[in-house]
């Protein structure tokens, strides 16, 4: 069976969604970053386990392991209210990817800028 089916995928936008939306509106933790983006979801065939990608933006790497450390002990209430609000037969088990492709995008377009200041 494929991996990325068109089930799966919808199911992986979905669980992406709805875990933006928990962590966003629902959590109340002090050690979540102010921005923590989730960049998306990778769920097996089988719905066991899902790797949620999450980007968050802060200088300070001690904030950023601080986030990881609060996503990954609210993994079972993110994973509850995914139930919730899903309806799937199995709910995954919830595992949380720091993903830093937002941070290298916008580092990146800095030193372009700053390039580009330097030879005007």
């Amino acid at each position: 069976m494929k991996k990325n089916t068109t089930r799966i995928i919808r199911i992986n936008d979905e669980i992406a969604r709805a875990a933006a939306n928990i962590i966003r509106f629902e959590m109340s933790d002090p050690r979540i970053g102010t921005v923590v983006s989730v960049t998306g979801a990778d769920t097996t065939t089988d719905l066991k386990f899902c790797k949620i990608s999450v980007s968050i933006l802060d200088d300070k790497t001690d904030k950023t392991t601080e986030t990881m450390d609060a996503l990954k002990s609210a993994a079972g209430f993110i994973r509850k209210r995914i139930a919730e609000t899903l309806d799937l037969r199995n709910t995954p088990e919830i595992t949380f990817v720091e993903d830093n492709s937002i941070a290298h995008a916008m580092r990146m377009n800095k030193l372009i800028d700053e390039v580009i200041r330097n030879d005007t």
